[in-house]
């Protein structure tokens, strides 16, 4: 049969054998050695899928990863035995020994790459490997999440293979902590094919899982050929540009090694120590060696060298004693009068914090040599990776460069490519003195052990130097332990321990710009200051203390600090920066601008960066984490600042924002307590500048943790000229919301937190407690006469494209107080709603339907009745669009309709939430709601594994409900519990003044299914509906979720539905066990007939053969109105 002609192309070219070219499906063509290079070259980055990460995004910098949600990304698993890798999630897998979620997002649904547990007796490795990469950059680096705790896997290693040579960029044989871990390394230039590989050894004493997720791939791409480059830049052969400070620097930056071949490089020195020393030859306690030495070493000791990075390139390591340097010495250079000689080198001090590199220069002036002069000292653990420095000399003498290398217990000192500018100018042989390697000055001899400070007759071990505690009578126990002004050289023990581009260095404030003095005000004073510096792109710089401690619980840290900078911006998408918004420092806890990943995902564009505080990360102490601007000078007399928050958690403490000024108290502008949905909602605040006193302001956004389950995040911050639109939601917590009582000031804005408030409810509705604010009248004969009218207008709203709902939360004195009128003013005023009605003891809640095609105010009247100790109070705004519901009914599309879920007192500080099943969340929840049986629809859900033993619980309450003789509460919940060994439950309470009432509950295991709850409800007084969700059982993972809350005041439930859902008792216990012995005796029956009947027809199964199993009891579930099937039973009726 011919072939069909499309198909011929791709016949003749699997005849011809792979291409030089590799064609892509977009029908973008590239040769293959750009394909899996880290860098996109066909629209869409499509040649770069496949390549163990995900093609980015063209824009510069963006990371290469792979989360394993779609696909593997090319990872191969490559194992031996019957212990491979496979991809795999929490919510399919088997083994209950693995991680409960995965890392990308936080949940059971997502994906990782995992290793089942290990059945065999002997050692088994598990492995899997990359797709071949192309060419990775000097600054590569390979960050990846692992979980594996400890006791579950013997040994892990990263190694990567290129040409013929595997290198071990990392392993460890535990212990790990539980969770996901954090791996970082650096690749270094790998010229031509590479592939990683990533494995875990077992045996039969490791039995666990082990999983690999979020692997990422930063900065491994080459520069790109540019027809010209910025000025100063270098071009290199290949067109691609390169900053000064990367030529004949020992990398290749380029990726053709033309910064290193320039011309300008031909006079540098540059020692690799593969042949030897070179012009290094004076050296002491130093030796050549090389990763692939088959001796004993370290488990510190490199894996490669930096000049080739292979385990057969050499470097220099030290091999003195502990108690002795090792030093290298330069030839003596000459004078290198107004130019600087340059040195950069690198180092690698791994194992120990104890090891240090020291840097000196001894010049040679007339006469003698000088003792050497400090120049640079690197400290303690700088992990496994060689570190760039350089130093640049001065000298009007002749001179030389020592290198002293210390090694603490069980770590390693080491040093490779030493380069030397072409102002490094050695003097002629003969003119110089003779070399002679310099040794520090012989110590003064004492009784103490090595490693004790002598102290007059006292020996102070280590362990006893800063810790708070004088042992010498002198204090010197106690000196350079980072108490200091920065005055004295030494600097109080604070030692610099950066590894990139910035570093802390002690400064002169007179030679600073800014700062022109210290925090003393002294011209001539010393500071700690952030300066440039000559390592790999890396994080942040770093200074330390000496190891400091055990310290009390009441230590602190106190210190002046200085931040200058060009003015910026407070208004802030985050998406490249954070503006002009910092962490502040009083707390361990700091908010962090994140990328949108799994269930943090931003409001700008759903994929971009947003600032987040997490309770858990670290587990810190203190109250909560502070975000601060810098002082800002006013734009206007009246600024509005908007911004976006997300509050989501069963338990999650309160975010609010305040303003500060010089000279004055802290104002807090705005608040929210609680979980408030899984959705981002937008905040306004205005604020209001005295004109002409230009003094500037700082905002502040303060996170008051109430736990550790919950997030709270930020999100397009801006600010603008003006006042704000009235808010949509009022709470009165920090201020009046811009409501104003004309000239009178009848109504007032206040709190009962001393209990001695002469009129007004003694607590607010919205934390419902003495301290909570609310707007109240006195409606008295003394302060309002009879028939007298107090209103209380609020600023302009915007105008409404849909008809909208507003809801508030009166309280009326147990006295008549008179009647609360609101009306709604447009191009002119309408009455929407009149109470007049006796109080009580309780909030309740009032709505009124909005229409405005224009700008509109609402206006609150009260409207005395002249009778003594009365009032009226206000709390509560909230606008919402769409028509008011029924009370006590909701949907749940657009919010709680006016249920309540602030934590109970007592019953831990946990609350329901708000979420639909397309949004991203930690937590397990319904894929899909039930009123529009979509993801895109909402619910209510609370997760009942944050609760622990004690029967502690959350609730969800409604508003206060007039007494009833029988209505009907109608609800669909949806309930996921592991089957048979944890049971949640859901009650219906109902709470009035003589207590709790249990009319419903019911419990259940996974059911993945929403399911209809109704019960009668009768009260003989005013009452709240409470739905309180608990366990049972031991403590466990599982949503209980509420959807269509209807409540039918008046109305019977039809069919009839019993007070007490699965736990009711329908009939009285005789007639049901008399009915339930009949029962049995006719199936016993039925069941003897039919098995006679088939076996006279020959159809009856053996017991060897397979039978299908009919649905058990579990596959029906008894309700409060009798029985349900499930939809895989009911559909097919």
């Amino acid at each position: 049969m011919p072939l069909p002609g499309h198909l011929l192309p791709a016949l003749v070219l699997l005849v011809a054998g792979p291409p030089a070219w590799a064609w892509i499906p977009n029908n973008c063509r590239v040769p293959r050695e750009a394909t899996c290079n880290f860098v996109c070259d066909c629209p869409g980055c499509s040649e770069e899928t496949q390549c163990g990460y995900h093609g980015a995004s063209p824009t510069l910098g963006a990371p290469f990863a792979c989360d394993f949600e779609q696909d593997s990304c090319g990872w191969q698993d490559i194992s031996t035995s019957g212990y491979s890798w496979l991809r795999d999630r929490a919510g399919a897998a088997l083994e209950a020994l693995g991680p409960r979620s995965d890392h990308t997002l936080g949940t059971d649904l997502g994906w990782y790459m995992a290793v089942g547990t290990h059945r065999g007796k002997e050692a088994s490795t598990a492995a899997v490997r990359s797709p071949i990469l192309h060419n990775a950059a000097p600054t590569c680096e390979l960050r990846l999440w692992y979980h594996a705790a400890s006791g579950d896997v013997a040994e892990l290693r990263l190694e990567l293979t290129h040409r013929a040579e595997t290198l071990t960029l990392w392993q460890s044989s535990g212990p790990w902590g539980p969770g996901w871990q954090e791996l970082v390394v650096a690749t270094g230039r790998i010229r031509d094919d590479f592939r990683v590989t990533f494995s875990a050894t077992r045996n039969a004493t490791h039995r666990g899982t082990v999983a690999l997720d979020d692997v990422v791939f930063r900065g491994c791409g080459l520069p790109t050929p540019q027809a010209h480059c910025p000025p100063g830049h270098h071009h290199c052969q290949n067109m691609a540009c390169v900053e000064p400070h990367q030529l004949c620097d020992g990398e290749d930056n380029c990726g053709d090694g033309s910064d290193e071949d320039a011309p300008a490089c031909r006079h540098y020195t540059a020692t690799d120590f593969e042949t030897g020393l070179g012009p290094w030859n004076h050296s002491e306690g130093w030796a050549r060696n090389h990763s692939a030495s088959a001796s004993a070493r370290p488990r510190a000791w490199p894996h490669r060298d930096h000049s080739r990075n292979s385990a057969h390139g050499s470097f220099l390591v030290s091999v003195a004693e502990p108690s002795a340097p090792a030093v290298l010495s330069s030839p003596e250079f000459q004078a290198s009068g107004a130019h600087n000689c340059s040195l950069i080198f690198y180092h690698y001090l791994h194992g120990s914090e104890d090891g240090y590199l020291q840097l000196f220069l001894q010049t040679r002036s007339p006469g003698s040599p000088q003792d050497p002069v400090l120049l640079r000292r690197r400290h303690g653990e700088l992990g496994a990776a060689w570190v760039r420095d350089r130093v640049d000399i001065q000298s009007e003498h002749p001179f030389r460069i020592l290198l002293t290398g210390h090694t603490g217990p069980g770590g390693v000192v080491s040093l490779d490519d030493l380069i030397l500018s072409d102002h490094c100018q050695p003097v002629p042989e003969g003119s110089s003195p003779p070399a002679g390697l310099w040794a520090p000055a012989p110590q003064p001899q004492d009784f103490c052990e090595p490693g004790h400070l002598s102290c007059g007759d006292l020996c102070v071990p280590l362990e006893q130097l800063c810790d708070f505690q004088q042992q010498c009578q002198g204090g010197e126990d106690e000196q350079e332990c980072g108490s200091t002004d920065f005055e004295p050289p030494t600097a109080g023990g604070w030692e610099d321990a950066s590894m990139g581009r910035l570093q802390w260095g002690r400064l002169r404030a007179q030679e600073s710009g800014d700062p022109g003095s210290d925090a003393s005000a002294a011209a001539a004073g010393h500071f700690l200051s952030l300066q440039r510096a000559w390592g790999q792109p890396a994080a942040e710089a770093r200074v330390l203390t000496p190891p400091l401690g055990p310290s009390g619980p009441r230590c602190e840290l106190r210190m002046a600090y200085y931040f200058h900078s060009y003015p910026q911006e407070v208004s802030c998408n985050f998406e490249r920066d954070t503006c002009g918004w910092h962490s502040g420092h009083l707390t361990d806890a700091h908010w962090r601008r994140i990328q949108s990943r799994g269930p943090g995902y931003d409001h700008t564009t759903g994929q971009g960066y947003f600032l987040l505080l997490d309770p858990t990360d670290p587990p810190a102490r203190g109250p909560g984490a502070h975000l601060l601007t810098q002082p800002q000078a006013p734009a206007a007399p009246q600024e509005c600042l908007s911004f976006w928050y997300h509050l989501h958690g069963p338990q999650i403490g309160t975010l609010r924002l305040a303003v500060r000024r010089e000279g004055e108290a802290e104002t807090i502008l705005w608040s929210r307590t609680g979980a408030h949905g899984n959705r981002w909602l937008e905040a306004w605040a205005t604020l209001h500048h005295r004109p002409g006193s230009g003094a500037k302001y700082q905002l502040v956004f303060e996170g008051l943790r109430d736990g550790y389950h919950g997030t709270m995040a930020l999100d397009d911050v801006a600010v603008r000229p003006g006042p704000c639109w009235a808010p949509r939601r009022c709470s009165f917590e920090d201020s009046a919301c811009g409501f104003s009582s004309g000239g009178l000031g009848l109504w007032t804005r206040q709190a009962n937190a001393t209990g001695h408030a002469s009129w007004g409810p003694r607590t607010d509705h919205t934390t419902e407690t003495a301290q909570g604010h609310y707007m109240v009248v006195d409606t008295s004969p003394q302060a309002l006469p009879r028939g007298h009218v107090a209103s209380l207008t609020s600023e302009e709203h915007q105008p409404l494209a849909q008809p909208a709902c507003l809801t508030f939360w009166y309280h009326l004195s147990l006295r008549n107080p008179g009647t609360l009128q609101v009306h709604v003013e447009e191009a002119e005023r309408r009455q929407v709603l009149s109470v007049s009605a006796h109080g009580g003891f309780a909030w309740r809640l009032g709505s009124v339907d909005v229409q405005a095609e224009r700008a509109w105010r609402v206006v609150f009247e009260a409207v005395a009745a002249g009778m003594e100790h009365s009032y009226v109070a206000l709390d509560d705004l909230l606008l919402q669009d769409g028509p008011c519901p029924r009370p006590a009914s909701c949907d749940f599309e657009d919010g709680l309709c006016g249920w309540s879920h602030l934590p109970w007192p007592g019953l831990g500080g946990y609350s329901w939430d708000w979420s639909s099943g397309a949004t991203p969340s930690r937590y397990p929840q319904p894929p899909v709601d039930h009123t529009l049986g979509t993801e895109a629809g909402h619910f209510v859900l609370f997760e009942t594994g944050v609760l622990g033993p004690g029967g502690r619980a959350a609730w969800l309450r409604s508003q206060p409900l007039p007494a009833t003789k029988a209505s009907c509460l109608r609800f669909w919940y949806h309930m996921g519990f592991p089957e048979h060994f944890y049971k949640g439950e859901l009650r219906v309470l109902l709470n009035s003044e003589r207590g709790q009432l249990t009319v419903w509950s019911t419990g259940g295991p996974l059911r993945h299914q929403w399911l209809e709850g109704r019960v009668e409800v009768a009260s003989a007084e005013e009452f709240q509906i409470v739905f309180e969700a608990t366990l049972s059982g031991q403590p466990a993972l599982g949503p209980i979720a509420l959807d269509d809350v209807e409540y039918l005041a008046g109305q019977h439930c039809w069919p009839p539905a019993s007070s007490q859902g699965e736990t009711a008792l329908a009939a009285s216990v005789p007639t049901m066990v008399g009915s339930a012995l009949l029962a049995l005796v006719l199936l016993v029956l039925l069941g003897l007939v039919g098995r006679h009947w088939l076996q006279k027809k020959g159809g009856c199964p053996s017991r060897d053969e397979t039978a299908a199993v009919a649905p058990g009891f579990d596959n029906i579930v008894f309700n409060a109105d009798g029985v349900t099937l499930p939809a895989s039973l009911s559909g097919h009726q």
